[in-house]
């Protein structure tokens, strides 16, 4: 067998396109999927999976490891977000191809099944950005983050801290520490809470003030209180705050992640399987996790393709912890799917038995949500003086 293919399937959905990639083969009607949605850079990996290609085409699709060394070492320059993200794609594609050609699930070419089910946690009303509440009215905030529980849910991740900078006004941390709480009466202590502060915080003072204002209402993870970059610095917030801390969604090599290990920098791990080279990365990095007891609680706010990888990862990795989801992203999360494994039940993804990844694009349905400039919600992030603050 051989691969003849490599090819992108782009769906707008709002915030993000979500990037597709199928790879085709010379047996017919088997091909694989993948996903490579990065924000806001869709033509960037639409055009570097096209430059992968030459390495990719004509090689036999069984050999997954080879194909993801030569898209990595023929490149030369080390594959960063926008390269990681193509060759995931196409990484990914290659196991539902495996899978389907021997008739198994992925998670059983992973080692097996290692749980009954797979715990999720989603985003306010599942990630439906037009109707959420901001922060700013605690009423109608908590408001949304009940009604998710009501879909379903017994963990939700929010957004509490507002752009910041290198200081935390005093007036800001109160009002975070009141809307925390506020959340917690309103859900009570059997839903698991968490925040993700997307590295707003310039400095560990700052960051610090904030996961303090947060930490009385036991948060199973506060989400990357820092950019990535300075793992000895996290390292310190860690060790002064009382409150587990995750990271990793904006890393993509093992090593990096050997770092956070390596500091005792996290709690949680959060690798994004759209951006690690797909399984392969992602098994690396949970095994390197898995040596430190750190968990692994995977990154994913995208696209049902990704949703479908990320199950079949979770259900054979034993430190697998919790998954992100995000299906209320756009109204055809699974109008564009001709087959989707993925089941929510009592806050839990079911196990999957398709052959592959159990996903088929339908791309007529897709070609009705074609690509179109996403709304860029980075651009909002302006602090009162106009100083450009992390998004």
């Amino acid at each position: 067998m051989k691969i003849t293919g490599v090819e992108t399937v782009v769906v707008n959905a709002f915030i993000r396109n979500w990037v597709f990639v199928k790879v085709t083969t010379d047996q017919p009607g088997l091909w694989g999927w993948g996903e490579a949605t990065l924000e806001w850079k869709t033509r960037a990996v639409t055009g570097c999976v096209e430059d992968l290609a030459p390495f990719v085409v004509g090689e036999d699709p069984f050999r997954i490891e080879h194909i993801a060394s030569r898209m990595a070492r023929f490149s030369f320059w080390k594959l960063g977000a926008i390269g990681m993200s193509a060759a995931s794609g196409i990484e990914q594609a290659l196991w539902d191809i495996k899978g389907k050609s021997l008739g198994v699930p992925v998670w059983q070419l992973l080692g097996g099944q290692v749980r009954d089910e797979v715990r999720v946690y989603t985003h306010p009303l599942r990630g439906n950005l037009k109707q959420t509440a901001d922060g700013h009215d605690i009423s109608a905030f908590c408001d949304d983050i009940q009604r998710t529980v009501e879909m379903g849910y017994s963990a939700v991740k929010m957004g509490l801290v507002p752009y910041s900078g290198f200081d935390a006004p005093i007036s800001s941390v109160r009002h975070v520490a009141k809307l925390a709480e506020a959340v917690r009466e309103r859900v009570g202590d059997d839903v698991d809470l968490m925040t993700d502060m997307h590295g707003r915080p310039e400095n560990l003072a700052t960051a610090k003030a904030y996961i303090d204002a947060i930490a009385p209402i036991s948060p199973l993870f506060v989400e990357e209180p820092l950019q990535p970059g300075n793992v000895r610095l996290l390292a310190q917030l860690q060790s002064q705050v009382d409150c587990p801390l995750a990271a990793g969604e904006r890393l993509f090599h093992p090593e990096e992640f050997a770092d956070l290990a390596e500091h005792g920098a996290v709690a949680f791990v959060q690798p994004d399987l759209a951006h690690c080279m797909g399984f392969s990365g992602g098994r690396r990095i949970a095994a390197i996790a898995a040596a430190r007891n750190i968990g692994i609680c995977p990154h994913n706010p995208m696209g049902p393709v990704a949703s479908a990888v990320a199950l079949h990862f979770d259900v054979a990795t034993p430190s697998f912890v919790i998954q992100e989801e995000c299906v209320g992203l756009a109204p055809w999360y699974e109008e564009i799917c001709s087959q989707y494994p993925v089941e929510l039940a009592n806050g839990a993804w079911k196990i999957p038995h398709a052959p592959g990844l159990g996903i088929e694009i339908d791309e007529s349905i897709a070609a009705k949500h074609p690509f179109k400039q996403e709304e860029i919600l980075a651009m909002e992030a302006v602090l009162p003086d106009g100083t450009v603050a992390n998004w």
